[in-house]
């Protein structure tokens, strides 16, 4: 549990997380945003909101284990559907 995880699971992308800047992504060296897809391929959000989202469910899961809650499922609120940035 406690340790690195594997990474590097998707060729050419890279997933990045800095503190206080949150996620961002890059696919062959080239900047890339985040997005919410739907199995039918319908595109719900993607960008900023989806990136900071997710480093802030990510974040509020961790501080929960650290404070020993009992639990480890964070959720989100929902984002608003075609939010795009």
């Amino acid at each position: 549990m406690i340790g690195t995880q594997p990474t590097g699971a998707i060729g050419g992308v890279i997933i990045s997380a800095v503190s206080h800047e949150g996620l961002t992504v890059t696919v062959d060296g080239k900047p890339a945003r985040l997005a919410i897809v739907t199995d039918d391929g319908q595109v719900i959000a993607a960008g900023t909101e989806v990136a900071r989202e997710a480093a802030a469910v990510a974040v509020n899961n961790y501080r929960g284990f650290l404070q020993g809650k009992g639990f480890l499922r964070v959720l989100s609120k929902p984002i608003a559907p075609g939010a795009k940035s």
